[in-house]
């Protein structure tokens, strides 16, 4: 006789097999929901008792600058002797007014919030009434208890704008890249607005734009169908890098890379690359060191902690760099750009001694 139970090799019983897939799936999914977990919900920096923890917010981290501020954000937070609880929204503006009441509810020494948008004031005002220091930089928080942090942004602005005047005479067709809603887009916006109104000459003939997981390339995709439908058009200015190297990727899918120029603001290594290759219609940039600034803004919230900051607004200076500079310097990263450009370390602003 035999076991119904029993198999041969190669065959299983149904409803054994429907476990297995199924404790495989659930297997799958734990390991994948732990990973999320670790990428998005991270503790790091010093592990002494006496050690701050500061509460780190980021709407995303996806794009090559927000890459680089973190790890600013990071290296200088182990620097000081600070221990980071990083929140990242991934781009999800929901996510991260979650992000900051979760943050609020572990009762950090102080909260850094980067790039938040308009709907994160509620939790914001609930962080500060709790007695936790809050530093934002490029968000939109209206508490003027909070403590901004920002890479000057009308002067970014007015860097590359004075350049493109310069260059054109005050003269062309323009496709502008803006989105608004974000605190440095909208401010270099102001900028841009007044050049418009100042030099007549420049005309602006569409503007473009998006910000999302693929804004390079929904924007090269914009910037293409705008060149081809203004075949008179001669500068693209596009004050957000993600949006410049959308550009420069249009320009050239057309072959107008001698005709049409790209005036950006924001850098990263991977736009260094772009910005020095030969013939790059991305002519310039107007910038600060990303890493730096993320150093600057994680010593602000730091010094918030303490109750040692007692400016509500901290800027951080730009300079302006050009694609021959890059080029005839064979610079490759930020690293090396700031040996030629010392002015983009600024480890003067809200200073903080070793630990």
């Amino acid at each position: 006789m035999t076991d119904s139970s029993t198999t041969q090799p190669g065959q299983g019983h149904p409803g054994r097999i429907a476990a297995l897939v199924i404790a495989a799936i659930v297997a799958v999914a734990l390991v994948v929901g732990i990973a999320w977990i670790v990428k998005n919900r991270n503790t790091t920096g010093s592990a002494r008792a006496d050690s701050p923890v500061i509460a780190v917010s980021a709407r995303t981290t996806d794009s090559d600058y927000y890459i680089q501020w973190l790890d600013g954000v990071k290296k200088e937070a182990a620097r000081v002797g600070a221990t980071l609880k990083i929140y990242d929204a991934n781009g999800n503006d929901s996510q991260q007014i979650l992000d900051i009441q979760s943050a609020t509810a572990l009762k950090p020494a102080a909260i850094l919030i980067d790039h938040g948008l308009e709907g994160i004031n509620p939790n914001v005002d609930k962080a500060l009434d709790a007695g936790i220091p809050v530093v934002g930089f490029d968000s939109v928080i209206k508490d003027k208890r909070a403590i901004a942090v920002s890479q000057s942004d009308t002067k970014l602005a007015e860097l590359a704008t004075g350049r493109l005047v310069k260059d054109t005479g005050g003269k062309a067709k323009v496709i502008y890249a803006y989105v608004a809603g974000f605190a440095p887009l909208d401010a270099r916006n102001k900028v841009w607005e007044k050049v418009k109104k100042e030099h007549v000459g420049l005309q602006q003939v569409a503007q473009v734009g998006v910000v999302n997981d693929s804004t390079a390339q929904q924007t090269a995709e914009q910037v293409k169908a705008s060149l081809q439908a203004n075949p008179d058009v001669s500068v693209v200015f596009a004050p957000y890098d993600e949006f410049a190297k959308g550009a420069t990727q249009a320009v050239e899918e057309l072959g107008l890379a001698s005709k049409v120029k790209v005036y950006g603001v924001d850098i990263s290594d991977a736009d260094i690359a772009v910005l020095g290759k030969a013939h790059s219609p991305w002519i310039l940039t107007a910038t600060t060191d990303p890493s730096n600034v993320g150093a600057v803004a994680i010593r602000t919230a730091y010094r918030a902690a303490q109750k040692k900051q007692t400016a509500t607004e901290v800027l951080v200076p730009p300079a302006l760099v050009t694609a021959d500079e890059i080029r005839s310097n064979n610079i490759t990263s930020v690293s090396q750009l700031v040996k030629f450009f010392p002015g983009l370390v600024t480890s003067n602003i809200s200073p903080v001694a070793s630990k």
